[in-house]
C-alpha cells in the first residue's frame, strides 16, 4: 500500500478539505498514473498495479455505486472498494481493485445472466439491491438517471473474474443544459459547496467552447 493511500485511509473524514486537483496531485507524486480518462472521472493505477484510483471534481451519483458494493461485499462481481469519501466542492475519490476492459463477449453473457435472473447466480443479488437503490435515489438525488448497462460498465480483475462496475448515472446531459439555460435551478438543488467544480469534468472540458466554459463556470458558482 502507497504512502498517499495510508494517509487517506488513516484519516478519510480530511479529505472533505481536499480538491480533486489536489487529491490528483498526490496521487501522481506517490508514483499513480493516469490509465482512464472518462466523462466524469480520472483514473488513477497504483504503482503495484494492485489498486485504481477514480477523482472526479463533481460527482452526484457513484456513492450509490459504493453502497451497492458495501452492501454485498464478498459478492464476486462487484470490487474490493478500499476507500471512499467526498472532496472538497463536490468531488469523490473512490480505491477500489484494479480492473481492465474484457471482451464483448464477456459483456454479452453478463447483461444475460442479468436478465435471467436465476435463482442462485451471484448476478441475481446484485441486480436485486442494484433495483432497490435506483429507486431509493431516484427520490433523494438531483437529476438521477438510473440504471447504466453501459458494455464498459463490464470489467474483468487480473485473475480474468469478471465485475460489474459504474452501475448508476446522473443525468449529466440535463445538469449542463440547465446549466447554460436555466442555472438557478441547478442552484437550487445542488448546494454551491456539491458543485463548485462542475464546470471541470471531462466531457465539459473536452467539448466545450472557451465562451461555454466561461458561462459554465460563473454559473457553477451561482449562489444557491
Amino acid at each position: 500500500m502507497t504512502d498517499v493511500l495510508c494517509g487517506f485511509l488513516s484519516d478519510p473524514a480530511a479529505l472533505a478539505e481536499v480538491n480533486h486537483r489536489e487529491a490528483a496531485g498526490w496521487l501522481l507524486a506517490d508514483g499513480w498514473n493516469v490509465c482512464g480518462v472518462g466523462d466524469w472521472a480520472t483514473v488513477w493505477r497504483s504503482p503495484d498495479g494492485e489498486l485504481a484510483a477514480r477523482v472526479s471534481p463533481f460527482e452526484p451519483a457513484y456513492e450509490v455505486f459504493v453502497r451497492l458494493c458495501r452492501a454485498l461485499a464478498g459478492n464476486p462481481l462487484l470490487p474490493r472498494v478500499e476507500l471512499d469519501a467526498p472532496l472538497e466542492g463536490g468531488g469523490r475519490l473512490t480505491v477500489m481493485e484494479f480492473l481492465a476492459p474484457t471482451e464483448a463477449g464477456q459483456t454479452t453473457k453478463m447483461w444475460r445472466r442479468w436478465d435471467a435472473a436465476a435463482p442462485g447466480d451471484p448476478v441475481t443479488a446484485v441486480r436485486r439491491e442494484a433495483e432497490r437503490l435506483d429507486a431509493e435515489a431516484a427520490e433523494t438525488v438531483p437529476y438521477w438517471g438510473g440504471l447504466d448497462r453501459n458494455p464498459g460498465n463490464v470489467m474483468a480483475a487480473p485473475d480474468g473474474s469478471v465485475k460489474l462496475v459504474d452501475l448508476f448515472y446522473a443525468d449529466g446531459k440535463r445538469i449542463y443544459a440547465e446549466l447554460l439555460e436555466d442555472p438557478a435551478a441547478v442552484a437550487a438543488r445542488f448546494p454551491l459547496e456539491q458543485r463548485r467544480h462542475m464546470a471541470e469534468i471531462g466531457a465539459v472540458v473536452r467539448l466545450s467552447s472557451p465562451g461555454e466554459l466561461a458561462e459554465l463556470r460563473t454559473s457553477a458558482a451561482l449562489p444557491g
